[in-house]
Formats: C-alpha cells, sequence, structure tokens
C-alpha cells in the first residue's frame, strides 16, 4: 500500500506576518488612546462641574498608584486602579448642585441621595468596553471592612483592593481638605482618624502603606487640598 504524505501548510510569508504584527500593534495603541481619551473626557465634566472635584480626582490617582505599587498589584489591576481614582466621583454628576454646594450638613433625605453617586457612576463607567472592572470598583468605593458601607454592604476581602484603597485616599483627602463651611484637618488628626477606623472601615494594610506617602508630600497635599501647611505643624 502507497503511504500518502500529508505536507504540513505553508507557512505564510514573512512579510505577511509582520504586517499583521504591525496591524495588531496600532489597534493596541489605538484602544489604549481611545481609553485615555474617555479618562480625560470624563474627568474635564467633572471640572466642568466643580472644579474641586476634577482636582481631587487627579490627586488621588497619582496617590493611588503609589499605594498599589506598593502593595504589589499587577499593571491590569494598577490601570483599573488608576481609572477608579480618577472617575470614582463620575455619578456625582446626577446629583444635584443644591445638595453637592450645600454649604451646611445634608439632611437624611439628602444624604441618601448623595449615597446613590457610587450606582450613578457604575451605570455610565460599565457601558464602556475595557471599563467594566474599574466601574465595579467605583461601584464599592464607600463600602466598609466591617460590612457597613454602602451601596453592598460588602466586608474584608469581598472588596475589591481597588476600592479598599480609594476609600482610604478618598478619606483622608476628603478630611484635609477645606470647604466653604469647614476648615480642613492638620495631617495629625486626618491620620489618626485613619488608623482609629483601620479594621473598621478602612483596609489596615492601604492605612499603612499610604500614610507615609501622605507624610512625605504634606507640602504639597496641604497647597492643593487648601489647607494651611502650618495648621498640620
Amino acid at each position: 500500500m502507497t503511504q500518502i504524505e500529508i505536507a504540513a501548510p505553508a507557512a505564510p510569508p514573512l512579510h505577511l506576518s509582520a504586517l499583521a504584527s504591525l496591524r495588531i500593534k496600532e489597534l493596541e495603541e489605538g484602544t489604549q488612546a481611545l481609553r485615555r481619551s474617555v479618562i480625560c473626557a470624563f474627568n474635564q465634566l467633572l471640572d466642568l462641574k466643580d472644579l474641586n472635584t476634577g482636582v481631587h480626582s487627579t490627586r488621588l490617582a497619582e496617590w493611588g498608584l503609589r499605594v498599589g505599587q506598593e502593595l504589589g498589584l499587577d499593571e491590569a489591576t494598577l490601570q483599573n486602579l488608576e481609572v477608579a481614582a480618577l472617575l470614582h466621583d463620575i455619578g456625582k454628576i446626577g446629583i444635584p448642585d443644591a445638595i453637592l454646594r450645600k454649604p451646611a450638613k445634608l439632611d437624611d433625605q439628602e444624604y441618601a441621595l448623595m449615597k446613590r453617586h457610587p450606582e450613578y457612576g457604575w451605570l455610565v463607567l460599565r457601558l464602556l468596553p475595557g471599563f467594566e472592572h474599574a466601574a465595579l470598583d467605583v461601584l464599592h468605593h464607600h463600602e466598609s471592612i466591617d460590612g457597613k458601607g454602602y451601596p453592598a454592604g460588602l466586608q474584608g476581602s469581598e472588596i475589591p483592593i481597588v476600592s479598599r484603597i480609594v476609600c482610604v485616599i478618598d478619606a483622608f483627602d476628603a478630611m484635609v481638605s477645606s470647604r466653604p463651611y469647614r476648615q480642613g484637618m492638620p495631617f495629625e488628626e486626618a491620620a489618626r482618624r485613619l488608623i482609629l477606623s483601620s479594621g473598621t472601615q478602612f483596609d489596615p494594610d492601604v492605612v499603612q502603606s499610604f500614610l507615609p506617602f501622605a507624610q512625605a508630600d504634606m507640602e504639597n497635599v496641604f497647597a492643593a487640598a487648601g489647607t494651611a501647611v502650618t495648621s498640620a505643624l
């Protein structure tokens, strides 16, 4: 019986493989460029809504990446962390200005509406390809380690690590920043409150990682946050 040899399919010409690789690289670069453009556009919306919110988000992204790198997060998670830190307040676009800018404590009804902003942010970001994980991180950035946060009452490791990081740095920035109705806290008091609430509201590992960065950067932090540096000394 004659044995029939089946020839292996010929490899594509080298120039076609190179063109395909080049095309893939161009598509990847285009995707990344679009991702950055979307992030910048949303951040600009935050600036239009409230300038302090946009500046606050940029500051959080810088802090968050430093914490994430120290905690050893992988590159994909760091990318989600940058998006979540920049856009964690995007849902506030859906909150009335009368509540956002109220120069006094919110009443129960107003506070209940304000607490919806993580859900509003998730509703927007989840619709964008590539932002699905960041959308969940935004949704849960007001959860607490003890399960008493919102909107889902997650606790401990149920809360995404990115959300835990944003929770800590967002709370710190809110405490040290001055508002029309109050002066920002000095660094020591904000740090004391973070440490006091470690293990209940905040992830202790994140707090421990973050505070040395904030302390070393104190002058820049307070200058940007509108708090007198001398009040923290």
